[in-house]
């Protein structure tokens, strides 16, 4: 239950700080509105965190979940406007 419980706040953080990431720092960015954008980005992420899978409570399927966040993220970030700033 607490395995499950990560893999859902991997998959949700790593959507959340993602999609934040694309529309305030890489708005200008032309790479990101490639089509592998998102995939690259996501098997990065899951590579990144792989290692961590060796902990006891961390399983493969905690990282793939955050690699499915932050493609998720990338996607969705690049198709929103830009956060409004405050003047």
């Amino acid at each position: 239950m607490i395995g499950l419980a990560l893999a859902v706040a991997a998959l949700a953080g790593g959507f959340l700080v993602s999609r934040d990431f694309v529309r305030r720092k890489l708005r200008y960015v032309d790479a990101v509105r490639k089509p592998s954008a998102p995939l690259i980005a996501g098997a990065a992420a899951a590579a990144v965190v792989l290692p961590v899978a060796l902990l006891p409570i961390v399983t493969v399927g905690t990282a793939v979940a955050f690699g499915v966040g932050v493609a998720g993220g990338v996607a969705s970030g690049r198709s929103a406007p830009p956060p409004e700033t405050p003047v």
